[in-house]
């Protein structure tokens, strides 16, 4: 299966560079690219990608508000580019469906890792990403809870612990560690829990999973 991608960056030389990096890999095509947030909207409607590299800051329309029409509107997970990793506007993306974020000097390696990733319906959520995210979730004031407790009840008591261990940080190698089951079982707590919850992917499971209260700050 080739992987469809848009890249959107109002820097031509940044927008071109990771063209040609992801245009060279066999399994990856780069279907278009755009200056702005409106023209990326366009072209994601135009060419169904599978993937959006998406610029947080740009011109016309920014990409907090192209992410939020094109996660809301379309199955194209986007991928959010930065130039800082302390980015007022990652936690604002996030939860507006990005499936994870990039900073722009990302190594060619792992840009390539991350189009894949979100491809297969996982999430660019590391550590140190979901630390930060868990901090901004915790200090704001509380939301109505987006989930409902008859979805929580859905969920397996092993799906459960997936969840909040999912919310915590933990990548699958160590959620199977803690659980004592293998990875691929692991995957698959996963998948029930983002299905069940009707969750978009990681991400959102995380969030979810704070502002419920079904994990709270603090919690060992």
């Amino acid at each position: 299966m080739t992987i469809r991608v848009v890249v959107a960056d109002d820097q031509e030389l940044v927008r071109g560079g990771f063209s040609m990096i992801l245009d060279a890999q066999p399994d990856i095509e780069v279907v278009a690219e755009a200056g702005d947030g409106a023209e990326a909207v366009r072209a994601v409607r135009a060419h169904a990608p599978d993937v959006l590299l998406l610029d947080v800051r740009m011109p016309v329309m920014d990409g907090i508000e192209a992410a939020k029409i094109v996660c809301a509107s379309t199955e194209t997970r986007v991928i959010m580019l930065t130039t800082f990793d302390h980015d007022d506007y990652v936690f604002d993306t996030l939860r507006a469906g990005a499936s994870g974020f990039l900073l722009k000097d990302v190594r060619r390696d792992d840009l390539v890792h991350a189009v894949r990733v979100v491809t297969a319906g996982d999430s660019l959520l590391a550590p140190s990403v979901t630390r930060r995210l868990i901090a901004e979730v915790t200090a704001r004031p509380a939301a109505a809870a987006p989930l409902k407790t008859d979805a929580l009840d859905a969920l397996t008591a092993r799906e459960r612990e997936t969840l909040q261990l999912m919310a915590r940080g933990l990548t699958n190698a160590e959620i199977a560690q803690s659980l004592v089951v293998s990875e691929h079982t692991v995957k698959t707590h996963v998948s029930n829990v983002l299905t069940k919850l009707g969750l978009r992917d990681r991400v959102q499971a995380v969030i979810a999973a704070y502002e419920s209260g079904l994990i709270q700050p603090g919690t060992p």
